[in-house]
């Protein structure tokens, strides 16, 4: 299957939950720069859907990403999580602006929301969408959607260097347990 087919499959999954869109729309106005909403919020719902659960997972978080380098006062990514629960006060807000992530990580600066997604540890979490003013979903995948879609969890290059924390979050986030269908590999 090629990319864009995994691309198309992504999209149908998230346009038929509720929930996400729902996300979408909340975030999507805010109009923040380079904005996509990531990690286990997506992960969950395909997983979720090839496991053919009917209930779908509880979300711990809802990770907003943004990039702006112009404010990097972490106060701002909590003033922007304070203007979304008052959009909906019921959802685990959490919003980090990537243009400064690089440096409580060690990185080099990162150069956009998708740049910051390859330092991620785990390719199947590497994944962000956005909704564009017409309504449509753009995918943010800088490991592709294979190990997605496959359901397998395999370190990034930065899951390799950090394999501490790499298996640190396998153990802490037990997956297999909710889907016993997913494949872990080890550095």
């Amino acid at each position: 299957m090629h990319d864009r087919d995994l691309d198309q499959r992504l999209i149908a999954i998230l346009k038929q939950a509720p929930l996400r869109m729902h996300v979408f729309e909340i975030v999507r106005s805010l109009a923040l720069p380079d904005w996509a909403v990531g990690a286990g919020f997506i992960r969950a719902a395909v997983w979720d859907a090839l496991s053919g659960y009917t209930i779908a997972s509880p979300v711990d978080d809802i990770d907003v990403l943004y990039f702006d380098p112009g404010n990097r006062d972490p106060r701002h990514d909590e003033t922007i999580e304070q203007r979304l629960r008052d959009r909906d006060p019921a959802l685990p807000w959490s919003v980090r602006n990537q243009a400064r992530m690089h440096i409580r990580n060690g990185d080099d600066p990162y150069a956009s929301t998708a740049d910051a997604l390859r330092f991620w540890l785990e390719t199947p979490t590497c994944v962000a969408a956005r909704l564009d003013t017409g309504g449509g979903l753009e995918i943010l995948a800088p490991y592709g959607l294979q190990d997605l879609f496959s359901m397998s969890i395999r370190p990034t290059s930065r899951g390799h260097a950090r394999r501490a924390e790499y298996i640190a979050r396998i153990t802490e986030k037990r997956w297999h347990e909710r889907w016993p269908n997913v494949t872990i590999e080890l550095p």
